[in-house]
């Protein structure tokens, strides 16, 4: 989370570290002003209720979480509605070890099932199966609901327009952020 104000550390480096340490300059740090903070903070809360509430209401009504959802309709949207797990795992943003995990659990429930890719057997593709589209079909009217009454609704189409811009940036820069 970010901060507005940062004491200095205040602790001395002894002469004989100091010489040992490579002196870089760091630029200073461009401290969040208090509009900024407020709006920083105004999205830290939509970051983190925005999927509780959205995955609230998955469970509630259709017994799949949010994750779980996504990977259903990715698959539905797939040609064959057939994926790479590599794939699946880049466009659901999970590792493929989680990814893995959670397609063992939507294979227990008869909603995906997996088979080694025929054009190059060293990858595993994920298969909607035809349960698992039944499930999605039947969880969507509700999810979309309630994605429309916390968001789209909320909006007019200019701001909506402007938020998914804002979005799209913020996304870019998170794909080439040397963190990443």
């Amino acid at each position: 989370m970010a901060i507005r104000h940062l004491p200095a550390a205040g602790r001395p480096m002894s002469a004989p570290t100091a010489a040992r340490e490579t002196v870089t300059e760091e630029p200073p740090v461009k401290w969040l002003t208090a509009a900024e903070l407020d709006s920083w903070l105004s999205l830290v809360r939509l970051m983190t209720w925005l999927p509780w509430s959205i995955d609230q209401q998955l469970q509630r009504d259709s017994n799949l979480g949010m994750v779980e959802y996504q990977v259903l309709a990715m698959l539905s949207n797939a040609p064959e509605q057939t994926m790479r797990m590599s794939s699946l795992a880049e466009v659901t943003n999970a590792s493929l070890s989680r990814l893995s995990h959670l397609v063992k659990r939507l294979e227990g429930r008869d909603l995906v099932r997996r088979k080694p890719d025929s054009a190059d057997g060293r990858f595993t593709n994920a298969i909607l199966t035809d349960k698992g589209l039944q499930t999605l079909a039947e969880a969507a009217p509700g999810h979309v609901a309630h994605v429309r009454s916390l968001v789209i609704d909320v909006l007019p189409p200019e701001q909506l327009r402007r938020l998914g811009r804002a979005a799209d940036r913020i996304v870019s820069r998170i794909d080439i952020s040397e963190i990443n």
